[in-house]
Protein backbone atom coordinates (compact mmCIF):
# COMPACT_ATOMS: atom_id res chain seq x y z
CA UNK A 1 0.00 0.00 0.00
CA UNK A 2 2.58 2.30 0.96
CA UNK A 3 4.63 1.88 -2.20
CA UNK A 4 1.15 2.30 -4.20
CA UNK A 5 1.23 5.76 -2.52
CA UNK A 6 4.88 6.64 -2.73
CA UNK A 7 4.57 5.43 -6.63
CA UNK A 8 1.73 7.90 -7.01
CA UNK A 9 2.87 10.68 -5.63
CA UNK A 10 6.44 9.83 -7.49
CA UNK A 11 5.06 10.61 -10.97
CA UNK A 12 2.35 13.01 -9.98
CA UNK A 13 4.64 15.98 -11.79
CA UNK A 14 3.88 14.48 -14.87
CA UNK A 15 -0.12 15.00 -14.65
CA UNK A 16 -0.91 18.46 -14.74
CA UNK A 17 -4.23 17.69 -14.84
CA UNK A 18 -4.80 15.32 -11.99
CA UNK A 19 -2.75 18.37 -10.18
CA UNK A 20 -5.40 20.91 -10.99
CA UNK A 21 -7.87 18.36 -10.42
CA UNK A 22 -6.40 17.96 -6.71
CA UNK A 23 -6.73 22.02 -6.63
CA UNK A 24 -10.21 22.39 -7.99
CA UNK A 25 -11.59 19.68 -6.08
CA UNK A 26 -9.86 22.04 -2.67
CA UNK A 27 -11.36 25.30 -3.72
CA UNK A 28 -14.87 23.34 -4.81
CA UNK A 29 -15.04 21.82 -0.97
CA UNK A 30 -14.40 24.91 0.74
CA UNK A 31 -16.28 26.92 -1.51
CA UNK A 32 -19.38 25.04 -0.73
CA UNK A 33 -18.52 25.62 3.13
CA UNK A 34 -18.34 29.06 3.01
CA UNK A 35 -21.45 29.36 1.98
CA UNK A 36 -22.51 26.64 4.69
CA UNK A 37 -20.74 27.74 7.36
CA UNK A 38 -19.37 31.73 6.84
CA UNK A 39 -16.91 33.34 9.39
CA UNK A 40 -18.08 37.09 8.75
CA UNK A 41 -20.48 38.66 6.30
CA UNK A 42 -18.18 39.65 3.37
CA UNK A 43 -19.06 43.10 1.45
CA UNK A 44 -18.14 42.06 -1.73
CA UNK A 45 -17.64 45.35 -4.18
CA UNK A 46 -19.43 43.45 -7.19
CA UNK A 47 -20.51 39.85 -6.08
CA UNK A 48 -18.38 36.80 -5.24
CA UNK A 49 -17.51 35.50 -8.65
CA UNK A 50 -16.45 38.63 -9.56
CA UNK A 51 -14.03 38.89 -6.40
CA UNK A 52 -13.29 35.25 -7.58
CA UNK A 53 -12.42 35.70 -10.86
CA UNK A 54 -9.95 38.51 -10.10
CA UNK A 55 -8.08 36.21 -7.53
CA UNK A 56 -8.64 33.25 -10.23
CA UNK A 57 -6.77 35.07 -12.77
CA UNK A 58 -3.88 35.49 -10.38
CA UNK A 59 -3.69 31.63 -9.29
CA UNK A 60 -3.49 30.78 -12.98
CA UNK A 61 -0.71 32.66 -13.70
CA UNK A 62 0.60 31.45 -10.17
CA UNK A 63 0.10 27.87 -11.09
CA UNK A 64 1.78 28.44 -14.94
CA UNK A 65 5.50 30.09 -13.45
CA UNK A 66 5.47 27.54 -10.87
CA UNK A 67 4.66 24.66 -13.49
CA UNK A 68 7.31 26.10 -15.44
CA UNK A 69 9.80 26.34 -12.35
CA UNK A 70 9.05 22.77 -11.69
CA UNK A 71 11.68 21.97 -14.34
CA UNK A 72 14.29 22.83 -11.71
CA UNK A 73 12.59 21.27 -9.00
CA UNK A 74 12.79 17.82 -10.38
CA UNK A 75 16.29 18.58 -11.48
CA UNK A 76 17.34 19.38 -8.03
CA UNK A 77 15.55 17.05 -6.30
CA UNK A 78 17.25 14.35 -8.25
CA UNK A 79 20.57 15.80 -7.93
CA UNK A 80 19.85 15.53 -4.59
CA UNK A 81 19.44 11.83 -4.43
CA UNK A 82 22.35 10.88 -7.23
CA UNK A 83 24.52 13.14 -4.51
CA UNK A 84 22.77 11.63 -1.54
CA UNK A 85 22.86 15.55 -0.13
CA UNK A 86 20.07 16.81 2.24
CA UNK A 87 18.96 16.13 5.97
CA UNK A 88 16.88 12.55 4.37
CA UNK A 89 20.24 11.47 3.30
CA UNK A 90 22.23 12.18 6.20
CA UNK A 91 19.90 10.99 8.67
CA UNK A 92 18.94 7.89 6.65
CA UNK A 93 15.34 8.72 7.46
CA UNK A 94 13.75 5.83 5.27
CA UNK A 95 10.63 6.34 3.37
CA UNK A 96 8.28 8.13 6.78
CA UNK A 97 11.28 9.87 7.77
CA UNK A 98 11.76 11.02 4.42
CA UNK A 99 8.14 12.24 3.99
CA UNK A 100 8.33 13.95 7.68
CA UNK A 101 11.43 15.70 7.00
CA UNK A 102 10.35 16.79 3.86
CA UNK A 103 7.20 18.67 4.65
CA UNK A 104 8.61 20.07 7.52
CA UNK A 105 11.70 21.74 5.87
CA UNK A 106 9.40 22.34 2.36
CA UNK A 107 6.82 24.42 5.23
CA UNK A 108 9.96 26.65 6.75
CA UNK A 109 11.71 27.26 3.40
CA UNK A 110 8.37 27.14 1.35
CA UNK A 111 6.12 28.85 4.19
CA UNK A 112 7.18 30.37 7.13
CA UNK A 113 10.57 31.83 6.10
CA UNK A 114 9.54 33.31 2.37
CA UNK A 115 6.70 34.97 4.15
CA UNK A 116 8.11 36.48 6.80
CA UNK A 117 11.03 37.92 4.66
CA UNK A 118 8.60 39.45 2.10
CA UNK A 119 7.40 41.21 5.17
CA UNK A 120 10.48 42.73 6.00
CA UNK A 121 12.14 43.09 2.93
CA UNK A 122 10.28 46.46 1.15
CA UNK A 123 10.98 45.25 -2.46
CA UNK A 124 9.49 42.24 -1.57
CA UNK A 125 6.69 43.22 0.49
CA UNK A 126 5.73 45.52 -2.64
CA UNK A 127 4.86 42.19 -4.65
CA UNK A 128 3.52 40.93 -0.92
CA UNK A 129 1.30 43.86 -0.84
CA UNK A 130 -1.59 42.21 -3.63
CA UNK A 131 -2.10 39.05 -1.61
CA UNK A 132 -3.21 41.41 1.81
CA UNK A 133 -4.79 44.17 -0.62
CA UNK A 134 -7.57 41.73 -0.70
CA UNK A 135 -10.85 43.60 1.77
CA UNK A 136 -12.94 40.02 1.35
CA UNK A 137 -10.74 37.08 2.49
CA UNK A 138 -12.28 34.13 1.19
CA UNK A 139 -10.61 30.24 -0.39
CA UNK A 140 -9.96 32.22 -3.96
CA UNK A 141 -7.50 34.25 -1.74
CA UNK A 142 -4.99 31.73 -1.35
CA UNK A 143 -3.38 31.77 -4.15
CA UNK A 144 -3.44 35.33 -5.01
CA UNK A 145 0.02 36.18 -5.77
CA UNK A 146 1.70 38.81 -7.81
CA UNK A 147 3.63 37.17 -10.61
CA UNK A 148 6.99 38.59 -8.95
CA UNK A 149 5.76 36.82 -5.84
CA UNK A 150 5.37 33.72 -7.28
CA UNK A 151 8.87 33.14 -8.52
CA UNK A 152 10.38 34.41 -5.22
CA UNK A 153 8.12 31.74 -3.15
CA UNK A 154 9.92 29.33 -6.15
CA UNK A 155 13.22 29.77 -5.12
CA UNK A 156 13.02 29.35 -1.60
CA UNK A 157 11.43 26.16 -2.46
CA UNK A 158 14.45 25.59 -4.18
CA UNK A 159 16.26 25.50 -0.94
CA UNK A 160 13.77 23.93 1.25
CA UNK A 161 14.47 21.16 -1.55
CA UNK A 162 18.46 21.41 -1.32
CA UNK A 163 18.39 21.54 2.32
CA UNK A 164 15.89 18.47 2.91
CA UNK A 165 17.06 16.27 -0.11
CA UNK A 166 13.73 15.51 -0.47
CA UNK A 167 12.72 13.28 -3.10
CA UNK A 168 9.74 14.19 -5.60
CA UNK A 169 7.36 12.24 -3.66
CA UNK A 170 7.86 13.88 -0.64
CA UNK A 171 7.82 16.99 -3.07
CA UNK A 172 4.37 16.33 -4.15
CA UNK A 173 2.84 14.69 -0.77
CA UNK A 174 3.82 18.33 0.76
CA UNK A 175 2.57 20.04 -2.41
CA UNK A 176 -0.72 18.26 -1.68
CA UNK A 177 -1.17 19.10 1.51
CA UNK A 178 -0.24 22.58 0.88
CA UNK A 179 -3.17 23.03 -1.51
CA UNK A 180 -5.83 21.79 1.26
CA UNK A 181 -4.14 23.64 3.84
CA UNK A 182 -3.84 26.65 2.08
CA UNK A 183 -7.78 26.39 0.91
CA UNK A 184 -8.41 25.50 4.30
CA UNK A 185 -7.02 28.53 5.87
CA UNK A 186 -8.24 31.72 3.95
CA UNK A 187 -11.76 29.71 3.08
CA UNK A 188 -14.77 31.72 5.33
CA UNK A 189 -15.50 29.16 6.95
CA UNK A 190 -16.89 29.16 10.87
CA UNK A 191 -15.28 26.50 12.92
CA UNK A 192 -16.16 25.60 16.31
CA UNK A 193 -13.58 28.20 18.43
CA UNK A 194 -12.22 24.84 20.19
CA UNK A 195 -11.94 23.18 17.20
CA UNK A 196 -9.88 26.08 15.60
CA UNK A 197 -7.86 26.32 19.30
CA UNK A 198 -6.82 22.97 19.03
CA UNK A 199 -5.93 22.73 15.59
CA UNK A 200 -3.89 26.15 15.62
CA UNK A 201 -1.41 24.51 18.54
CA UNK A 202 -0.09 22.37 15.50
CA UNK A 203 -1.82 23.54 12.51
CA UNK A 204 -2.67 26.90 10.62
CA UNK A 205 -6.36 27.51 11.53
CA UNK A 206 -8.72 29.49 9.62
CA UNK A 207 -8.65 31.68 12.55
CA UNK A 208 -5.35 31.94 12.97
CA UNK A 209 -4.31 32.95 9.30
CA UNK A 210 -7.10 35.47 9.36
CA UNK A 211 -5.39 37.46 12.05
CA UNK A 212 -2.49 37.55 9.10
CA UNK A 213 -5.11 39.42 7.05
CA UNK A 214 -5.73 41.43 9.59
CA UNK A 215 -5.54 45.47 7.69
CA UNK A 216 -3.75 46.79 10.58
CA UNK A 217 0.16 46.04 11.84
CA UNK A 218 1.43 44.57 14.19
CA UNK A 219 -1.35 41.36 12.95
CA UNK A 220 -0.31 41.69 10.04
CA UNK A 221 3.29 40.95 10.63
CA UNK A 222 2.50 37.52 12.23
CA UNK A 223 1.43 34.22 11.66
CA UNK A 224 3.51 33.67 8.84
CA UNK A 225 3.14 29.88 8.74
CA UNK A 226 1.48 27.91 5.81
CA UNK A 227 0.58 24.14 7.17
CA UNK A 228 1.86 24.11 10.96
CA UNK A 229 2.35 26.61 13.22
CA UNK A 230 5.05 25.23 15.24
CA UNK A 231 7.19 27.84 13.40
CA UNK A 232 5.41 31.27 14.85
CA UNK A 233 5.06 29.66 18.04
CA UNK A 234 8.99 28.68 18.40
CA UNK A 235 9.68 31.80 17.08
CA UNK A 236 7.65 34.42 18.61
CA UNK A 237 5.15 35.22 15.29
CA UNK A 238 2.50 33.73 16.88
CA UNK A 239 -0.38 36.19 17.77
CA UNK A 240 -4.55 36.00 18.40
CA UNK A 241 -7.08 38.60 17.59
CA UNK A 242 -11.21 38.13 18.31
CA UNK A 243 -12.24 37.05 14.37
CA UNK A 244 -15.27 39.52 15.45
CA UNK A 245 -12.30 42.53 15.70
CA UNK A 246 -10.96 41.51 12.39
CA UNK A 247 -10.73 43.86 9.18
CA UNK A 248 -9.48 42.70 6.13
CA UNK A 249 -7.15 44.86 3.91
CA UNK A 250 -4.44 47.22 4.56
CA UNK A 251 -3.86 50.33 6.56
CA UNK A 252 -1.50 51.71 3.96
CA UNK A 253 0.50 50.94 0.86
CA UNK A 254 -2.58 50.11 -1.38
CA UNK A 255 -5.73 51.86 -2.24
CA UNK A 256 -8.65 49.25 -0.78
CA UNK A 257 -10.94 50.49 -3.18
CA UNK A 258 -8.45 49.30 -5.82
CA UNK A 259 -7.90 45.57 -4.54
CA UNK A 260 -10.21 44.31 -7.37
CA UNK A 261 -8.42 46.24 -10.21
CA UNK A 262 -6.19 43.52 -12.27
CA UNK A 263 -4.05 46.41 -14.05
CA UNK A 264 -3.58 48.15 -10.68
CA UNK A 265 -2.31 45.37 -8.41
CA UNK A 266 -0.13 43.93 -11.42
CA UNK A 267 1.88 47.28 -11.77
CA UNK A 268 1.81 48.21 -8.13
CA UNK A 269 5.07 46.82 -6.89
CA UNK A 270 6.63 48.97 -9.97
CA UNK A 271 5.24 52.33 -8.59
CA UNK A 272 7.37 53.55 -5.87
CA UNK A 273 4.97 56.44 -4.52
CA UNK A 274 2.30 54.08 -3.93
CA UNK A 275 4.77 53.04 -0.64
CA UNK A 276 5.83 54.17 2.37
CA UNK A 277 8.90 52.38 2.82
CA UNK A 278 8.64 49.46 5.77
Amino acid sequence: MLNEVINFFDTLEKYPLIRMGILVSGLLIFWILEGAIPLIQLHYKKNKLKHAGVNLFFTVIHLIIHTILAVVIIQLSDWCKANEFGLVYWSNAGIIGTIIISILTLDFFGGWLVHIVEHKIPILWRFHVIHHADNNVDVTTGLRHHPGESIVRGIFFFMGIVFSGAPMYAVMIFQTILVFATAFTHANINLPKKVDSILSYVLISPNMHKVHHHWKQPYTDSNYGAIFSIWDRLLGTFSKLDPSKIKYGLDRYYPNEKDEDIGQLMKSPFCKQNFQEK
